[in-house]
């Protein structure tokens, strides 16, 4: 049996993202090539990185249909040039799944089935539209083993305002308003665009162009322009467009590794993998799920919340991420979370944004030297949570 070894984020990068449909950056542009995409700029950054020494290629997509599909880890690591000897695979945990990618491969690396792997994740949400083909099983309702919103992930986030009366409409908005300035200021000095891999886009009608920046931030947003949004999920409700996630088209990849091979490689690790947790809670208040895999990821690195010195916490919804900060004690507004803003602007192309997380862990880390520990956690659909800790290399 070998002994664990201590792994490691080298490197990651993702393509800008868009917004779905007819009229998004990449309404004519393959899920497929976007993965490509960012694994040729991973090679290219890392020059270090014998395309051989790639052992493992793992890249995560909710709707694994059309080209999203064939085994699309092994299908873009052939299509972005690595040598045929170097296998890849698919995997699904909806939102959480570029994440699962990364705490899959390494445990690989901790074992020692590999030494450096390629994890990512791709969503093309105007091609395949969230429960595209989708036949979720009668028993589900007529067993009642799930509340029927559990399956429409807005209805979930009108429930959770259920549970957690104190987090207002208000509040939310709030925190909506205040991701989309994070996100302006972040662009603005520089922050986002280093790790964005410009990504060539056709359009029968235009021909050529190349998407450099994210389509979907409103910068600009105030409160008085969201207070009076439509409540598509609920009558009289409390989430609107503004305070959620888009629907979004992206990729994004990193590299992992051992530390020692990363070194003996002349790549920089930026950032260690400390411990890592996934837990399930109701499906029907799936956002509360980072509270408990977050717990548990503290307790197995033998840490308190106390100890993080930065959260990067995907927002799917505003009242996701208050229900997290209320539980743990965190004010809306503490600068430790989400420094250059989230998904509310960002986007949200599901099985991608986890990576995106990551990228935005590490250079949070590199100017923050004096943290040590980060966390990057989400919820999932169909009621999970994700949780990884990081520790500091910078």
């Amino acid at each position: 049996m070998p002994a664990s070894r201590e792994v490691v984020f080298v490197d990651g990068v993702r393509t800008p993202f868009g917004r779905s449909g007819p009229k998004g950056l990449y309404a004519e542009t393959r899920a497929d090539d976007l993965v490509v995409r960012v694994i040729r700029e991973l090679m290219r950054r890392n020059p270090g990185l014998p395309p051989e020494r790639v052992d493992e290629v793992a890249i995560a997509a909710t709707t694994q249909i059309g080209d999203q599909g064939l085994t699309i880890g092994r299908s873009a690591a052939v299509l972005a040039g690595l040598p045929k000897s170097v296998p890849g695979y698919a995997i699904d945990r909806m939102c959480a799944g570029a994440m699962t990618a990364v705490t899959t491969v390494a445990g690989g690396i901790s074992f020692g089935a590999y030494d450096v792997a390629i994890a990512g994740g791709v969503e093309h949400m105007g091609r395949h539209p969230m429960g595209e083909g989708v036949d979720p099983n009668p028993r589900f309702l007529s067993e009642q083993l799930v509340d029927g919103s559990a399956l429409v992930m807005g209805m979930t986030a009108e429930n959770l305002h259920d549970r957690y009366p104190s987090i207002t409409k208000e509040r939310a908005d709030a925190y909506a308003v205040a991701s989309q300035e994070k996100v302006a200021k972040a662009y603005a000095d520089g922050r986002i665009q280093r790790d964005l891999v410009p990504m060539a886009t056709r359009r029968a009608a235009e021909g050529w162009g190349l998407a450099t920046v994210d389509e979907a931030p409103r910068p600009g947003t105030t409160l008085e322009g969201i207070r009076g949004l439509k409540t598509p999920f609920r009558a009289h409700g409390r989430v609107t467009a503004a305070n959620s996630s888009g629907i979004n088209d992206g990729a994004t990849g990193c590299i992992v590794a051992a530390e020692d091979v990363a070194r003996e490689l002349g790549l920089t690790p930026r950032m260690r993998l400390v411990s890592y947790a996934f837990a399930g809670v109701d499906p029907e208040v799936m956002g509360v799920g980072p509270i408990p895999s977050t717990e548990r990821a503290l307790r197995l690195a033998g840490l308190s919340v106390d100890d993080i010195g930065l959260f990067e916490i995907n927002e799917a919804f505003a009242v996701q991420v208050l229900a997290f900060l209320e539980h743990f004690g965190i004010a809306d507004d503490d600068p430790r979370v989400n420094p250059y803003g989230g998904a509310i602007a960002f986007g949200h192309p599901l099985a991608s944004s986890g990576v995106r997380l990551m990228i935005q862990l590490s250079r949070a880390f590199a100017e923050r030297p004096d943290v040590r520990y980060g966390i990057t956690t989400m919820c999932v659909g169909m009621g999970m949570g994700g949780t990884v800790i990081w520790e500091n290399l910078s």
